[in-house]
């Protein structure tokens, strides 16, 4: 009997255990060799678990086990014959139908030893009179017990009603609250957990403040309307907005230096080059793509490594290599609609530009006032190492980017500025 022992392989450097998120197999299902069999979430992405060989399936981890990276999580019985298709429904069907037969006199019997203790304990309260704790909640609020309508045996006001009871407003009577009172708790994932300990550690740990600006997008907006198919048509890709503001920040990161730089202990690193990081929202929530080297791409290739990057996102194929790294991350909440909002850096980063709708305002152009679309932009940017002066800098060469991108962004000539 040839058994393979399918250990964690280690997701990516410096992870050394993942969250068994989702088993895609069931114990006792035969698998297919690269076959997904399950989801694991490491403190950096949700990955794929792929079966290293075809058998039977002996799962050795449960769905939320938290497991270290090198350890088995199943069992693989290579000389297990493959199944026919009808043969595994056929075997499985009398277990579906005997598990309800089987729990149906527990379901019947259960509410009866419980009903005489309930009884019992409910006779010593006559009616409308509130247990001690519901008692004791509506003398807090100075609510009278007889304005109360209780839930309880006989009319006795639990604890419940007292807290759903309403303090009477000019002496009207007190309102209890209807509808459902459910509650729901679920762990959170590794990936969620360790962002949350990322976020609460750069509101601690950096002096973290944030500049604002507005950017006009008239000149964007004709640019797309214009060149939009022909610029499909060449690179196969569509013109977006954040490739025009992607530019803009290599631009301005070039010209700020210390904003393209992090804190190393009592040192500063700077970088030569811009590694752009992407927000991208994914099904277990926000990820972080990078572009290299984004300085050097055009309009097309930043736009096309977006749209491919957001497609691993969105089919959980990302790896840890491709969010590892970035200098700077630019973030786009205005796709969910809104206005103004801080963003918070992404460290070891020092800044982060965030992006907001867009909204036809009226805004004052040459003593005249017209409408046009216009974005408010945020930067956020750690003053430990980006000072003031530099941070509305960076964010108003950002600007001029944005508001004339033909000179600034394309070099004068449009067309060929877009490789067309």
């Amino acid at each position: 009997m040839s058994v393979l022992e399918m250990k964690v392989p280690s997701p990516g450097e410096s992870i050394t255990e993942v969250e068994i998120a989702t088993w895609l197999v069931k114990d006792g299902d035969y698998v297919e060799k690269d076959q997904p069999i399950a989801e694991v979430d490491s403190d950096k992405a949700t990955l794929e678990l792929p079966a290293e060989q075809s058998g039977v399936i002996t799962l050795k981890a449960e769905e939320g086990d938290v497991v270290q990276v090198g350890q088995v999580v199943c069992l693989i019985d290579m000389d297990a014959a493959k199944p026919a298709g009808s043969a595994a429904p056929a075997a499985e069907a009398p277990k579906q139908e005997e598990a309800p037969k089987a729990a149906e006199p527990a379901k019947q019997e259960a509410p009866k030893p419980a009903a005489q203790p309930v009884a019992a304990a409910t006779q010593t309260y006559a009616t409308g009179t509130p247990s001690p704790a519901a008692k004791k909640i509506l003398d807090e609020k100075g609510i009278d017990a007889s304005q109360v309508s209780g839930s309880g045996r006989d009319g006795r006001i639990s604890k419940s009603d007292a807290e759903l009871a309403a303090v009477p407003a000019f002496g009207g009577n007190p309102v209890t609250a209807t509808g459902s009172r459910s509650t729901t708790t679920t762990k959170l994932s590794v990936l969620r957990r360790k962002i949350a300990q990322r976020l609460v550690s750069v509101k601690n740990e950096t002096a973290m403040l944030t500049t604002f600006n507005e950017v006009d997008m008239s000149e964007i907006f004709r640019l797309r309307k214009q060149y939009k198919e022909e610029f499909a048509q060449r690179h196969g890709v569509g013109l977006g907005f954040m490739s025009f503001f992607t530019k803009a920040v290599t631009r301005a990161l070039q010209m700020y230096p210390d904003v393209n730089a992090s804190i190393d202990g009592d040192f500063k690193v700077n970088y030569d080059f811009c590694d752009i990081s992407i927000a991208v929202s994914g099904p277990k929530g926000l990820m972080v793509p990078v572009l290299r080297n984004a300085e050097n791409m055009s309009f097309a290739s930043v736009e096309a490594n977006i749209k491919d990057l957001a497609i691993k996102v969105r089919d959980g194929k990302i790896t840890v290599d491709e969010m590892t790294g970035g200098t700077f991350t630019i973030t786009n909440g205005g796709t969910f609609g809104s206005m103004m909002s801080t963003p918070i850096i992404n460290p070891p980063q020092s800044a982060i530009l965030g992006m907001h709708n867009i909204i036809q305002r009226p805004v004052a152009v040459d003593g005249q006032v017209v409408i046009r679309p216009m974005m408010y932009v945020a930067m956020s940017y750690d003053h430990r190492i980006i000072d003031g002066k530099e941070s509305v800098g960076f964010l108003v060469a950002v600007k001029e980017g944005i508001d004339n991108p033909v000179e600034i962004l394309l070099g004068g000539d449009e067309r060929k500025g877009l490789g067309l």
